[in-house]
């Protein structure tokens, strides 16, 4: 209680009409990995482990396969419009949107794939409300990351120009292959501890 009660912990007051992407850059004291979403700040709460491996995987497997007109950023904002500015756990943008090395955000136009790895408190924004902004904003992959029953699961998706909604692609668990945005082939089960693969 006494946090809460202390000018320091107070939480931001919205102005009218919600927060705006801008805001991240300049609200004080915010917690590292804020989102904006639909004007309102959404705070992260601690990270599992699988939440950790997953992203650290991922961050490293496609720095490797990306062919140089890409970049692969992990936990990066990018804005879709004034008022959603989500932070995918990895994303690939095109090389020619990175240049500042001050940068804060991208512009979502420059990303081709943003995957989420699904935590217990963002199962909600990771189903259903980021996919459909993503798609609305025209990236054209998306890749879902859960754990499940020990093993990793990726649900892909791929945007349809025609509708301007994700379509699955595909659904993998021990292994991940495809051929778009660029050839990628991965062992998931690299993603779980090694004493979980050996047992």
């Amino acid at each position: 209680m006494g946090a809460l009660m202390n000018p320091e912990h107070s939480w931001p007051i919205p102005p009218p009409g919600g927060w705006t992407a801008d805001d991240l850059d300049t609200l004080p004291n915010l917690p590292p990995h804020t989102e904006l979403i639909d004007g309102s700040l959404v705070f992260v709460s601690p990270q599992t482990l699988f939440h950790m491996r997953a992203i650290s995987f991922f961050d490293g497997q496609l720095q490797s396969l990306a062919p140089n007109v890409y970049e692969v950023l992990r936990e990066f904002t990018i804005d879709i419009d004034r008022h959603n500015r989500p932070e995918p756990d990895v994303i690939v943008v095109d090389d020619s949107a990175v240049g500042d090395l001050n940068q804060t955000r991208l512009p979502a136009a420059a990303v081709c794939l943003a995957i989420e790895v699904v935590s217990p408190e963002s199962i909600g924004r990771d189903r259903g409300v980021k996919p459909v902004k993503y798609a609305e904003a025209g990236i054209a992959h998306f890749w879902r990351v859960e754990h499940l029953d020990g093993r990793a699961v990726v649900y892909v998706y791929e945007r349809d120009p025609s509708t301007g909604r994700y379509g699955t692609a595909g659904i993998f668990h021990d292994r991940l292959k495809v051929s778009v945005p660029f050839p990628i082939d991965l062992d998931l089960t690299e993603i779980m501890p090694k004493r979980r693969r050996t047992a």
